[in-house]
Formats: C-alpha cells, structure tokens, sequence
C-alpha cells in the first residue's frame, strides 16, 4: 500500500516526533551513515573520467528517487507510520520557518563554528556526531543564508524557469547542459557569483555547513529537500504528458565525450540494478499530499 509524503509544515508534532525518532534510531544502528557514504561515493563531477549517475547527468532524478526511496524504507522498518516529508522552499524560505523548529530539523549553527546547537541533531544532545564526511570535524554545522555573503532560497519564479522547459535534458548531458528540466532544477548554470547557482543548488548552498558537497546526507534536512525535488520532477512529468520521460534514450557512443560516462533510458544506475526508466513513476509505492 502506498504511503504519503507530506509538507513539513502540516506535520502534528507527534508525527515530527516520530520521524525524528526513526532518523535517530537509523543512526544509532550505524545505517544512516552508510546512507552518507554511498552518496559521497556517487558524488562524480564533470572533471572525473568515470560514470556520473547521481549528479551533473541525466541520471539525477530517478537516482535520488531511488536513493530517497531506500532510505524511507529503512525509516519504515523501524517504525511504518513514518514517511520522508518535504520542504517547500519556495514557500517556507527562512530561518523561522517551521522546518528549523527544535522539534524537526533544529536550528542555525553557531557564528563561531558553524555547530548546531539546538534541536535533536546538535551535537551537545549526544544523537547526531558525523563520522563520515569530506570535511572534518564531529558535528553538524549549517550556516543558513550565508549572512556573510547572503544568498536567498530559490523563488517560485526560479521553479517555474525550469518547469517550464519540455526538453527532459539536453547535450551534452551534463553541467553545462543549456537547456533541459533536469539541469535547470539541478541548478548548474554557467553564471558568475550567487547567480550561479540554482534551485536545488541554491537551496544546498543556502543551508550551507555539510549541505555542500557529496557529504550533504549528513543534514537530515537533505531527505526533506530531495523529496521535494522528487514532487517536482512528478509535477513536470504531469505538466509535460507528451515529452520524453528521459534522456538520452541510448547510451553515447565511443565517439562522444560522454561515453560510459552517463547512462541511457534502459541502463542500470549503481549501485542498484535499477534503470532510469524503472524509477519514471513512484504510482504504488507512495503519493504526496499537502
């Protein structure tokens, strides 16, 4: 039977408390972190000659909608009531919002250090110490708005930019793609300064601290930004009805740069032998209501 991933915000705060229960107990069995390694693993840029499925590709959707899938199921098996909610960050776009509450994701890190300090994951509560990681250091930091050079959460005006293009991805299927839904939402574009940086990019680099970087799933708050991701790829898809679900429908040849380096419609995406056209719809496995 399906379940429904919701909006944050309408979570009662039994169901916050208990999600944040399951995020926990996951830590404490050592799984969540495995969670975080497989994502450094699969964090490939452009410059690395070697296959790139979870970013910079056309992979990045239905391979974080695996990823995200995996996780809550790992949440489930400890308690089945539990779903991975999103945030809408078009909408609940500051510090205040009911995300950072202490009882969901907790709060902003400190001036000095960047540590959290408040909330369930703040590394003083003794829950949440980071052991794996591409920086140092044991707990959790986040620098929300980057007020030392500010940068604002994607608007909805930025969604719809990307919304609005049929073309699921464009050549050369990776970064510097100028075109597509997928790299627009992705958020890289060839822009100088804070402009560089789009929607799911701006919002990482909004929240700053581990939220940069292949060791991102150490904020629990990453799940809640890639299920809203995931809502907005399924918004497309129904916005577009008539557009090619995925692409690149083969696989590039030798001749391109490309080559081995992506994965077509019909290929597996590791770690999984899962394909990107086996993840083009979420219908029985869960929804997404308000």
């Amino acid at each position: 039977m399906a379940h429904t991933r919701r909006n944050q915000r309408s979570l009662t705060r039994a169901e916050r408390r208990r999600f944040v229960d399951a995020l926990l107990k996951l830590k404490r069995r050592g799984e969540y972190d495995e969670f975080v390694r497989m994502h450094i693993d699969f964090y490939v840029s452009d410059g690395d000659e070697r296959l790139r499925v979870a970013h910079m590709a056309p992979s990045f959707f239905p391979w974080h909608r695996r990823f995200l899938l995996e996780f809550e199921r790992a949440l489930r098996r400890i308690d089945s009531g539990v779903s991975v909610p999103y945030w809408d960050w078009t909408k609940d776009r500051t510090p205040a919002a009911s995300v950072w509450g202490a009882d969901l994701m907790g709060g902003n890190g400190r001036r000095s250090d960047r540590q959290v300090m408040t909330g369930p994951f703040a590394y003083r509560s003794g829950h949440w110490d980071i052991k794996e990681s591409v920086t140092d250091g044991e707990f959790l930091m986040r620098d929300l708005g980057r007020p030392q050079d500010p940068v604002d959460l994607p608007t909805a005006r930025d969604v719809e930019w990307a919304m609005s293009d049929p073309r699921y991805d464009t050549a050369p299927w990776d970064s510097t793609s100028p075109g597509g839904f997928r790299n627009k939402l992705e958020g890289w574009t060839a822009a100088r300064g804070k402009e560089r940086w789009r929607n799911h990019n701006r919002v990482h680099r909004w929240v700053g601290g581990h939220m940069l970087g292949g060791g991102s799933v150490n904020d629990p708050v990453f799940w809640l930004n890639h299920a809203f991701v995931d809502l907005l790829w399924d918004r497309w898809q129904r916005r577009h009805p008539d557009s090619a679900p995925y692409l690149p429908a083969r696989p590039p040849g030798p001749g391109s740069v490309q080559y081995q380096r992506i994965v077509a419609r019909h290929e597996p995406m590791p770690p999984w032998d899962a394909t990107p056209d086996s993840q083009l719809s979420h219908k029985g496995k869960y929804t997404y209501g308000g």
